[in-house]
């Protein structure tokens, strides 16, 4: 899978260096994000680093959360209660026509082991996905709580990982809509306990 430098769409000004910051990771990992890299990939002058963010650190607090809810609206996460063909292809059709996006956020979390002050930030943006799948979980009635949600999105985070890593789009296609039955099985359980049924009469026909 290959990663063309300008991929990502780019504004002026302060959306060219965010998207010049998934770029440059994406590329060299998060040691290679420098004032220089950075607005010479975005084509500015790197004065405006410290203009819009004032340090490099703002830049990629920044960069994170445009990141987080870019990837929300792009890879249609609101619907991941439908976990049909229809909504795998959709996934992994975004993820493949923006892979920069999901490859920042990994390095972003594999940077927090070192440094213990982003830990904050990702954590409260990590919780947006997990709010999301909530939503989306509730609209379809199913018994969901904080716990589920954050299973569901962990499912889909690392078979992400996988695709972007290994490929295999057609075993990572038939996981996803695994994990969508999974699901389906487990509002059922969680319907039938509500009712007070034993496992036996909340399978039965």
């Amino acid at each position: 899978m290959s990663l063309d430098s300008q991929r990502l769409p780019y504004g002026d000004g302060r959306d060219a260096l965010l998207a010049a910051v998934i770029d440059v990771v994406a590329q060299k990992g998060l040691r290679g994000v420098t004032y220089r890299s950075v607005a010479s990939r975005a084509g500015v002058n790197h004065t405006l680093i410290t203009h819009h963010f004032g340090s490099i650190e703002g830049l990629l607090a920044a960069t994170l959360e445009w990141a987080v809810q870019r990837s929300i609206d792009e890879t249609g996460l609101a619907r991941v209660a439908d976990f049909d063909e229809k909504f795998a292809d959709a996934l992994l059709a975004s993820v493949s026509s923006e892979p920069e996006l999901q490859l920042f956020q990994f390095e972003m979390l594999l940077e927090a082991r070192r440094k213990p002050e982003l830990k904050a930030l990702l954590d409260r943006l990590y919780d947006n996905y997990i709010s999301t799948v909530e939503r989306a979980l509730r609209k379809r009635s199913l018994n969901t709580d904080d716990e589920l949600s954050r299973a569901v999105f962990a499912a889909l985070d690392g078979l992400m990982l996988q695709f972007l890593t290994f490929g295999n789009p057609e075993k990572i296609r038939a996981a996803v809509i695994q994990v969508g039955r999974l699901l389906e099985r487990s509002g059922i359980a969680g319907d039938a306990n509500a009712a007070g049924l034993s496992p036996a009469e909340k399978y039965r026909p």
